[in-house]
């Protein structure tokens, strides 16, 4: 009745997890999703959209939306032209293109480890064999990349989901020069950096490629709103007419009318006025966290202050069910991502994402010490 990759169709967890944070109460340190108070707001009465956005449009995207987009990259580091730019329906549908184009049935895919569990999801419905690389604090390490061992790597380097982890500049040089003597496509997706609390990130990873094919992709619902469910990817040149050609047969084109609104927020500058007032609101509930955690967790769990992005990602210094403590967590009124979904292989060590975005000061205080009595009471795992 269905296509045998249905069996590999593994359930959103954190999606599960967000529909039953949606009851009256419930503190919701789960999800990635941005703070009500920081979702962009058109101005109506000055907003300036064709009638025409209501047409078809062109599978690339709006034209003067794909020369800003590729203007932003340039100023990021990465050369390119707007003739590179794809828009997508959000930037998850770049992940489902690039597994359209480059996975088949055993295809092997270096990734970092953890790594987002919705790349996780597509790559291994369309049959990828995830190859998790040996890391340390700075990110994957160059060691891991061999032609042999995979055939493109998947990586966040900025603001990583789930651990926030930024590679510093030295890294991502090293990496570079590892994937062009490898021949090794990369995959770069980048929706947080934008969200720098603590200086400005290092120039894309895929900047650096002299050589190997890359793709390299972002997102504007971190940073306006994800209900426009708008994203981009820039991509090496001899990618561009496969990849448009897969997104003409997925959906023909992105929605116009979120074109329109996002063009003329980054044609008018209202993108930067707008970061301007997310990035405090941020950084104070980042550092809300930070002090709840340091005071109530400090001897029952390890992590690092995230300079950027959503999350604080929890390293238990116990073997706890960290899924038994999601369940008592929602019991309570409290949603927690346990660790285990972001890792490709089954076994995994006890840790938990923690979103800080979504959360007031307050939910973040009373969250972190309903976490912290979590954890106390559970009892560790036989190991």
């Amino acid at each position: 009745m269905f296509a045998p990759r249905i069996t590999r169709l593994r359930p959103s967890l954190v999606r599960e997890i967000l529909a039953a944070a949606q009851s009256p109460g419930m503190i919701s340190f789960a999800g990635g999703l941005p703070a009500t108070e920081t979702l962009y707001a058109p101005d109506w009465t000055q907003l300036q959209l064709s009638p025409q956005l209501l047409q078809y449009g062109p599978s690339e995207g709006e034209p003067q939306l794909r020369a800003l987009v590729a203007e932003r990259a340039r100023h990021m580091g990465l050369d390119c032209s707007a003739e590179q730019v794809l828009i997508l329906n959000g930037s998850q549908q770049g992940i489902d293109l690039v597994a359209k184009l480059w996975v088949s049935e055993g295809t092997r895919i270096l990734c970092e480890s953890p790594t987002y569990l919705a790349a996780l999801q597509v790559f291994e419905l369309f049959g990828a064999d995830m190859q998790p690389g040996t890391g340390d604090a700075a990110g994957l390490l160059p060691a891991a990349v061999t032609a042999e061992q995979a055939e493109f790597a998947y990586l966040i380097p900025t603001f990583q989901n789930p651990t926030g982890l930024c590679y510093p500049a030295e890294r991502r040089a090293a990496l570079a020069a590892a994937f062009d003597q490898a021949g090794l496509p990369v995959f770069e997706d980048d929706p947080y950096r934008d969200l720098a609390f603590d200086g400005t990130p290092p120039a894309p990873l895929v900047a650096g490629l002299r050589a190997a094919r890359w793709v390299y992709q972002g997102s504007f619902s971190k940073t306006l709103a994800p209900g426009l469910r708008l994203g981009y990817l820039i991509a090496h040149p001899d990618l561009l007419t496969p990849l448009t050609r897969l997104k003409q047969a997925a959906d023909l084109h992105s929605n116009r009318l979120s074109q329109g609104i996002v063009t003329q927020v980054l044609a008018t500058g209202a993108l930067q006025a707008h970061l301007e007032h997310v990035l405090p609101v941020y950084r104070a509930k980042r550092d809300a966290m930070q002090a709840a955690l340091q005071r109530e967790l400090a001897d029952e769990a390890e992590w690092e202050c995230p300079a950027g992005g959503l999350f604080f990602w929890l390293r238990l210094r116990r073997p706890i069910d960290a899924l038994a403590l999601m369940q008592q967590g929602l019991a309570q009124g409290l949603a927690v991502m346990p660790g285990q979904p972001f890792y490709a292989q089954t076994s995994a060590p006890a840790a938990l994402r923690l979103n800080f975005s979504h959360s007031s000061l307050a939910q973040i205080e009373a969250g972190v010490a309903t976490l912290a009595r979590l954890i106390r009471q559970a009892p560790a795992l036989a190991v």
